[in-house]
């Protein structure tokens, strides 16, 4: 599976990066009798900051040209966003600390509200529009169903480990993830792109060109190009998978309720461990049943020789593939929760290496998206970390965004004839968000450097 090396990348460089948080606190604290590796409420830094600390800075909602500025980035972040399937939060985050003036976690929770706000009304844009190729939904559900569980309960991971984690090492983590994924995914644009080239000239030519390995290229591309969308009851009744979204709805409210209590228990207590570790159960349950039904599926066909594909995944479900999706979306959430950017920078990028076509990897991965920022929108809404009308206001922008957004793309691609366009959208989002985040994250790692502020790991109870 292609993916592999992009896993094999991401997990490399993050364990060097976090090796490497002993030597840069060291360096920090030169000159210094003692440089601590790490800090807790018994070992006190006199001159150390707790990431997170920083007070509430909410703007007053009113007309300004920041508003104005805000509004045009928020609008075209969600739009391309959503169409990759990853959101936008790398570009909403530094826009509204750098030109609106939120506080970073402030800024995070209204990030948060706009990626809900753009990804629920493209799904239900999504929802109005049929397969290109198949009569079959857009949004794959056992895709959705597979990765969802894994995901939020990597995301609940990520939340965790974010509060102790030093903010250089995130900003670290944040160029690693995003300029690995941003090129992964332009080179694959690239192939595709070159692939559809070959496929037109085919095409117009009237002739059927084949591979070097000869297979019929005619036959491989055809899910390349996008057909006609044609808008009715029957297709919005015929993308809906009613058992499907309950199950994943029911897996939502656990996770909910499970985290509200978790917020009102004392750090690392007893409970505190018993409802981190229920997570588990929840997730794997639900993980396990669609991963059962994917294996035996697959199985059944490949004995029969049926060649038909189980899902969109161009891969054979064996249970080393499953193993290595339940790894990616545990990664995903992870580094998703941990960065605050969710897990569609990992999941939209890791449905096309599993051979997904980019319409519906985009739809499917914008659909698990609303689950896990819905989640975070209400976690965030109960702890009172963001002003409701700035949330109400860019929500409102990011809605009108996403659907307009994916009107406009997916007619450039029918009319093109190119689905790699949805590609280049998703690699130039990343690119972007890795700018941004990592530019914003570097200045100020430099001030803290310079100031002299612990570098090192925070201890974890006593930071939550």
């Amino acid at each position: 599976m292609a993916a592999k090396g992009l896993v094999v990348y991401l997990l490399t460089a993050f364990s060097l990066a976090v090796v490497s948080v002993h030597f840069v606190n060291n360096y920090s604290y030169a000159g210094d009798d003692e440089s601590p590796f790490l800090v807790s409420a018994s070992n006190p830094i006199v001159h150390s900051t707790k990431e997170g600390s920083e007070d509430k800075v909410w703007p007053e909602l009113k007309f300004s040209w920041k508003l104005v500025l805000a509004t045009v980035i928020g609008f075209l972040g969600s739009a391309c966003g959503t169409v990759g399937g990853v959101g936008g939060g790398g570009i909403f985050v530094p826009m509204l600390t750098l030109i609106v003036g939120f506080d970073t976690k402030s800024a995070a929770a209204i990030s948060k509200c706009m990626i809900m706000g753009a990804s629920t009304s493209s799904v239900w844009y999504n929802l109005r529009v049929p397969h290109p190729c198949r009569e079959v939904p857009i949004i794959d559900y056992d895709l959705a169903l597979l990765f969802q569980p894994m995901l939020m309960l990597g995301i609940t991971i990520g939340v965790s480990l974010s509060v102790f984690f030093p903010y250089w090492l995130i900003t670290v983590l944040i160029i690693i993830l995003f300029l690995g994924t941003s090129s992964k995914s332009f080179l694959r644009a690239v192939d595709m792109w070159k692939d559809e080239t070959i496929l037109k000239k085919a095409m117009t030519d009237k002739r059927t060109f084949v591979r070097s390995r000869g297979e019929l290229l005619i036959d491989t591309l055809e899910p390349l190009i996008p057909k006609e969308e044609k808008t009715s009851l029957e297709t919005i009744r015929k993308n809906l998978n009613i058992k499907r979204i309950c199950v994943l709805l029911l897996v939502w409210i656990c996770f909910l309720l499970l985290q509200e209590i978790k917020n009102n228990t004392e750090a690392c207590s007893t409970m505190y461990w018993v409802l981190n570790l229920l997570q588990f159960p929840v997730a794997l349950a639900v993980f396990g049943y669609e991963c059962s039904k994917l294996y035996k599926e697959s199985k059944k066909r490949r004995m029969a020789g049926n060649l038909e594909l189980v899902c969109e995944a161009a891969i054979h479900w064996t249970a080393t593939n499953l193993a290595f999706c339940a790894l990616c979306g545990i990664l995903g959430g992870t580094v998703g929760g941990l960065l605050g950017s969710g897990g569609g920078f990992i999941l939209g990028p890791l449905l096309l290496e599993i051979g997904v076509i980019p319409q519906v990897a985009s739809a499917t991965a914008t659909f698990v998206m609303t689950f896990s920022s819905s989640l975070s929108v209400v976690e965030f809404y109960l702890l009172k970390r963001f002003p409701i009308p700035y949330g109400l206001y860019l929500m409102s922008v990011s809605i009108l965004a996403g659907f307009w957004g994916q009107c406009l793309i997916r007619k450039i691609t029918t009319i093109l004839g190119r689905a790699s366009i949805i590609v280049f959208l998703l690699a130039s989002v990343i690119f972007a968000s890795a700018l941004t985040m990592g530019f914003v994250g570097i200045d100020k790692s430099i001030k803290m450097i310079h100031n002299h502020e612990f570098m090192g790991f925070l201890d974890f109870c006593s930071s939550q």
